[in-house]
């Protein structure tokens, strides 16, 4: 059976201007990611990975080259339609959880579906429903302040997955969190990633993390690196 691609980079390019001096994070990058996959981007730190993140998620724009994500060409895509297309296709998660003091668990991962033309029913059906999944249908009303360092990843999980994306992209999302609290969070994605068929890019340093994927990726100054190695989850 054919498994469809999700994600499509062809030829990719990216290149910034520090003063004037020009900076070549790649060039003439190819990437294919399938549906389904749980893949762990790893490297040095400035190697490219969380800019190549930014490019699938629709974050940034390639220099050259084409960024084909759900079947969407996004590198061309005007600035408010991308807006639309994120939240409909891509769950972004942080290190840093990124989630509102003031308000609620519940409001934190409603904000994005305020984007999206669901009724305000429909968005507090889909709130509970994720919630639920990541284990914190209880903890709805409380605060960020009044929830564990690895309860506010699971909200930001929660919050990710509320669109019910196509993909979802994690940038170091256990980088803030003690061995066991982060380990958890990965057991978390990996059942995403096995038991709802969620599609899966994580940057991490971590090898213990990157272990949790079904493939790693290493870059190698700006260039995908010829060995990719088996995860061991």
């Amino acid at each position: 059976m054919v498994v469809p691609t999700v994600v499509s980079l062809r030829r990719i390019s990216k290149r910034y201007r520090r003063g004037r001096e020009i900076v070549e994070v790649f060039q003439g990058l190819d990437l294919q990611i399938p549906q389904g996959e749980f893949l762990a981007l790893m490297g040095p730190s400035g190697s490219g990975k969380t800019t190549l993140l930014n490019l699938i998620g629709g974050l940034d724009r390639p220099s050259e080259g084409e960024v084909i994500v759900a079947g969407d060409r996004i590198d061309r895509m005007p600035g408010s339609r991308l807006a639309k297309w994120r939240a409909r296709n891509v769950g972004f998660v942080f290190q840093l959880y990124n989630l509102m003091p003031m308000l609620t668990a519940e409001r934190n991962v409603e904000l994005p579906l305020l984007l999206t033309p669901l009724s305000r029913a429909e968005r507090r059906h889909n709130v509970h429903t994720v919630l639920d999944l990541v284990g914190l249908g209880d903890r709805g009303r409380h605060r960020p302040v009044e929830l564990s360092g690895g309860e506010q990843q699971r909200v930001a999980i929660a919050r990710a997955l509320a669109g019910d994306p196509v993909l979802l992209v994690c940038d170091e999302p256990t980088g803030d969190l003690d061995r066991r609290t982060a380990d958890e969070i990965l057991g978390l994605l990996q059942i995403l990633n096995r038991e709802q068929g969620k599609t899966i890019i994580m940057v991490t340093h971590d090898p213990a993390a990157a272990k949790f994927a079904s493939r790693q990726l290493h870059f190698d100054k700006g260039r995908l690196a010829e060995h990719e190695l088996p995860a061991m989850a």
